[in-house]
C-alpha cells in the first residue's frame, strides 16, 4: 500500500488521508461524510481558498465572472475536464466578482484564467478559454 493522500473535503474544507488505490471507490470526508472526490468543479471563494490549495491532489481553478463571454463559453469544457480527471486532479471555479479581493491576491488580469495548484503553491498559469484536448494536453504537460 502506498502513502495516504492529503485531500481537503470541497465542502467542508476538512483535511482527509486517503490511500491513492482508493481514489476510485468515491471515499467521504471524515468530518461531513460528503464525497471528497467530485466529478464536476466546486465552487471555491476566500473563505475555502487556503485550505483548497493544500493537499497532495493538484487543484485547477477557473476564474471567471458571470459578465465574461469567454468565460461562459469555458465552462461546458471545464465540466467535462473535471469528470475527466476526477482522481487526479480537483477542479474548482472561482468568480472573481463575488471574490475580488481574492482574485486581487492572485493577481488575476484577465478572464477566464486558470491556476494550477500543488501542495499549497502555484505551479502553472493560463489564460483563455480553450478545447478540451489543448486543457488536458496543457495538464498533461504539467505531469497531471
Amino acid at each position: 500500500m502506498s502513502e495516504p493522500l492529503v485531500i481537503p473535503c470541497p465542502h467542508c474544507n476538512g483535511l482527509n488521508r486517503i490511500p491513492a488505490e482508493r481514489l476510485g471507490d468515491s471515499p467521504k470526508c471524515g468530518r461531513c461524510k460528503s464525497a471528497v472526490i467530485l466529478a464536476k468543479p466546486f465552487d471555491l471563494g476566500q473563505g475555502a481558498y487556503a485550505s483548497q490549495i493544500k493537499g497532495d491532489l493538484p487543484l485547477l481553478v477557473d476564474v471567471w465572472a458571470e459578465w465574461c463571454g469567454p468565460c461562459k463559453s469555458f465552462a461546458p469544457i471545464f465540466q467535462q475536464a473535471a469528470t475527466q480527471l476526477s482522481g487526479r486532479c480537483r477542479l474548482a471555479k472561482l468568480d472573481s466578482e463575488a471574490n475580488q479581493q481574492l482574485a486581487g491576491q492572485l493577481g488575476i488580469r484577465s478572464i477566464p484564467s486558470l491556476i494550477l495548484f500543488r501542495n499549497g503553491r502555484e505551479v502553472a498559469r493560463q489564460s483563455g478559454a480553450f478545447p478540451l484536448p489543448q486543457l488536458v494536453a496543457w495538464l498533461t504537460s504539467q505531469g497531471i
